[in-house]
């Protein structure tokens, strides 16, 4: 499950979860109420990572995805950084509301069936755009890596794009391989080598 926010972004003091219910745990965990106290584990692994030298970042979000993207929008907004944001859902009503994104961060959205913004999938948006960014980043469904792992080769070129990968984690530390998948390395580890991969080291 990934950092939505943390406040203040100089000395965290709180951090906002975002998730869809999609089993027990999450339904549990949507029942909790103010007061309740949780157990949390992590963070873990490795996450997203801004170059130095990077001055225009472009993000991918596909459904649930914008749940990571608004954190590391706000870290790029917070070093002075120009921000693009490529939105995706099936449909409007499953869209992050883009009234609550920051301002300075330049929003396209697109949905599937064309409810909001232009119909399609929110790679599509892509095509006009990468060449104009230092770093992009992206967090999304396995079928979305694999159009973007394919859209990247056709342009051949040699951008870095980091993927969030989501896997059930059995332990969290490395200890029980629930979580390997493939890559040009071999086997790896979304606990503990990612969850954040280079889109060209994954086997799709």
């Amino acid at each position: 499950m990934s950092i939505h926010r943390v406040a203040p972004l100089s000395a965290p003091t709180a951090l906002a979860l975002l998730f869809t219910v999609v089993g027990r745990g999450t339904d549990w965990l949507a029942h909790r109420q103010e007061g309740d106290v949780i157990d949390l584990l992590g963070p873990l692994g490795r996450g997203f990572n801004i170059r130095p030298e990077s001055h225009n970042l472009l993000l991918i979000a596909g459904g649930i995805g914008i749940a990571p993207m608004f954190a590391l929008a706000d870290e790029g907004i917070h070093r002075g950084l120009r921000l693009t944001l490529l939105l995706g859902a099936p449909t409007a009503t499953q869209l992050y509301p883009v009234e609550l994104l920051r301002r300075s961060v330049n929003c396209m959205v697109a949905t599937e069936d064309g409810s909001a913004g232009r119909k399609g999938m929110v790679t599509e948006l892509l095509a006009d755009l990468d060449d104009g960014a230092d770093q992009i980043f992206a967090c999304g469904p396995i079928p979305m890596y694999r159009a973007l792992a394919a859209l990247m080769q056709s342009k051949k070129g040699e951008k870095s794009v980091q993927v969030s990968v989501e896997a059930r984690m059995g332990c969290g530390f490395g200890g029980c391989y629930g979580c390997a998948i493939e890559t040009r390395s071999g086997l790896r580890l979304v606990c503990k080598d990612g969850p954040v991969f280079e889109l060209n080291d994954v086997i799709w």
